[in-house]
């Protein structure tokens, strides 16, 4: 059991839950929330890293027959607290102009609704025996929220090299934010014919 949970995939999940206090820790360099240059960059290095262990710890679970049900477990715990945590921060930050704020609020609210709403229905379906597969619609809303984040976090720093740096973010977060209703409705449809059936 222990040799399975200390595995390399695992490993990296464990590693994407570390970099959720770090990347807030980025924030709040300066004993204050305050997004400095420096400290969007650096958030965004270890986003990029976080995400990339994502797609890394699925693959080489299933390449090198190292799946887990700690694994299962904590993987999509992970990427929750990790898309949660940016969005909270971006939102929190009202130093700059431009980040999620006002309308774009909207956006973040339904994604972080429809995360907690999926984890319930996953949870209480898990209980009948009814597992709900990640379609590939989903995947594809992971990767859109991923790419948004990252661009929302160089934010102001990242204006100064290519200025649409938060617009394309935003954009984006949208985007995401559309798809994510769409599958949310898919799983709760999927999920209501066994709620019905109690």
């Amino acid at each position: 059991m222990a040799q399975r949970a200390f595995n390399l995939p695992n490993m990296l999940t464990y590693a994407r839950i570390v970099a959720v206090p770090l990347v807030v820790l980025c924030f709040f360099l300066e004993g204050t929330l305050k997004s400095s240059d420096f400290a969007r960059w650096s958030a965004l290095v270890i986003f990029i890293a976080a995400s990339v262990t994502d797609y890394l710890d699925g693959y080489l679970a299933r390449a090198w027959q190292q799946t887990s049900n700690i694994g299962r477990m904590l993987d999509p715990i992970a990427d929750k607290l990790l898309v949660a945590t940016c969005l909270l921060l971006l939102a929190a930050d009202t130093d700059h102009r431009g980040g999620i704020a006002g309308w774009s609020l909207w956006a973040a609210i339904i994604i972080l609704c429809r995360e907690i709403l999926v984890s319930g229905l996953r949870e209480y379906l898990a209980a009948l025996k009814v597992s709900v597969p990640v379609t590939q619609l989903a995947k594809w809303k992971t990767a859109i929220q991923m790419v948004a984040i990252a661009f929302l976090l160089a934010g102001p720093a990242g204006d100064k090299i290519f200025p649409l740096t938060t617009q394309v973010g935003l954009v984006l977060l949208w985007i995401a934010a559309l798809v994510t209703l769409y599958t949310g409705y898919d799983y709760f449809r999927a999920g209501l014919k066994h709620i019905m059936d109690e």
